[in-house]
């Protein structure tokens, strides 16, 4: 597995890995965009908004997290690759600078939630999903050092 920064060559395959794991790994959510509308996202938002780190591995894109000084935007293994300890180098790396940062995650997403909380994430509030685009039930975490 190789890890590198993200940059605006890579919105197509970020957005292809995005849409597919959604559909594949989340199937209780409702589709609301397609491939093009994904790649787009995160091509004019998603890349000049966020420190972006790729997996690759052998030589395709596997994973990547998008993040800020205080949130975890985006974490997303390819369904394939989930299990290999991909998402854990990526978090680590969202990590390395020691500083507290929150994430959303879906309630349903079972594995998702197991994955923050065995590494320290803390779930803080739970939601009815009213306040996100696919109105589904939601959970905010927070890790501190």
């Amino acid at each position: 597995m190789i890890l590198r920064p993200a940059t605006v060559e890579d919105a197509q395959a970020i957005g292809a890995l995005h849409h597919h794991t959604m559909r594949t790994s989340l199937p209780f959510l409702p589709d609301l965009h397609t491939e093009q509308e994904t790649v787009a996202f995160v091509e004019t938002q998603v890349l000049p908004a966020n420190i972006v780190w790729l997996a690759e591995a052998d030589g395709e894109v596997a994973g990547y997290i998008a993040f800020d000084a205080e949130w975890i935007h985006h974490l997303y293994v390819h369904p394939t690759r989930q299990g290999q300890g991909i998402g854990p180098v990526l978090v680590a790396k969202a990590l390395a600078d020691s500083r507290p940062r929150q994430l959303w995650t879906f309630q349903a997403n079972a594995r998702a939630r197991r994955f923050y909380e065995a590494r320290g994430f803390t779930a803080l509030r739970f939601t009815d999903g009213a306040c996100n685009e696919e109105r589904t039930p939601d959970v905010l975490y927070e890790w501190r050092p």
